[in-house]
């Protein structure tokens, strides 16, 4: 007897931000697996007597290992139950849903993928701007900021990254980006090139800082708190459209 699992991106926390067919599978969902940044409103939707198991990580604090968020995923849905797992933004962008697709494609459970509103696309517009601009940005790149190890990842593709024409968003990049500016400013990105950092976005402590590249790399270099951020810099953080 196997249940059926809907992989659920809820998007960067703003509970108006859900889809209806998000909206639709928390409220028959026997058990819900969720984020951190997925709890709060948002499981307001879940229908009341459903199992609410929190299985977020969070950088630099104790969190459960994802072997284990697998196969607590795969025992729910075999005991035949309807089985949601909450992610932020959307789960297939930096989410760690390839992990979990496999536990049960092995496990031979069935599934659906209801993607969500990325946190990066939510920041522009807390900020009132586009991702890309006509003229002046025609590509853009999402990065993640840190490894398994929550360093700097060793391969990132540096001259990319330094491309001041590109628009950029660096997710979960708050510990690392002094090291990451120092690397982009040598290889030519400039140290003015505009940046935001995007603090909780669509949530009540949203916080939009409008800086430069080097100014927020000697900011994050202090004390950086335990706000979920993400780090915009390029064309796109212009001030003036």
């Amino acid at each position: 007897m196997s249940g059926f699992v809907s992989f659920i991106g809820s998007g960067p926390g703003d509970p108006e931000l859900l889809t209806l067919k998000a909206v639709d599978r928390l409220g028959r969902a026997d058990a819900v697996l969720f984020d951190d940044l997925s709890s709060g409103p948002i499981l307001t939707h879940a229908r009341d007597g459903a199992d609410l198991v929190g299985v977020g990580k969070r950088a630099g604090r104790p969190s459960p290992k994802q072997h284990h968020v697998s196969r607590l995923l795969v025992d729910y849905a075999m005991t035949g139950q309807r089985v949601v797992r909450l992610k932020s933004g959307d789960g297939g962008m930096f989410g760690r849903l390839e992990e979990e697709l496999v536990a049960l494609r092995e496990a031979g459970i069935d599934y659906e993928i209801i993607p969500g509103i990325p946190s990066a696309v939510a920041a522009a517009a807390a900020a009132g701007i586009p991702l890309t601009r006509r003229l002046t940005a025609r590509r853009v790149q999402f990065v993640t900021g840190h490894d398994a190890n929550g360093e700097l990842p060793p391969d990132l593709n540096l001259d990319a990254l330094a491309d001041p024409s590109a628009s950029t968003v660096v997710f979960m990049g708050k510990r690392t980006f002094p090291k990451l500016a120092d690397a982009l400013i040598a290889r030519g990105l400039p140290a003015d090139q505009p940046a935001i950092l995007a603090e909780a976005v669509s949530t009540p402590d949203q916080a939009l800082h409008r800086t430069t590249v080097s100014d927020l790399a000697t900011r994050l270099a202090g004390e950086i708190g335990s706000t979920p951020a993400l780090i915009l810099y390029g064309p796109l953080a212009e001030g003036d459209i």
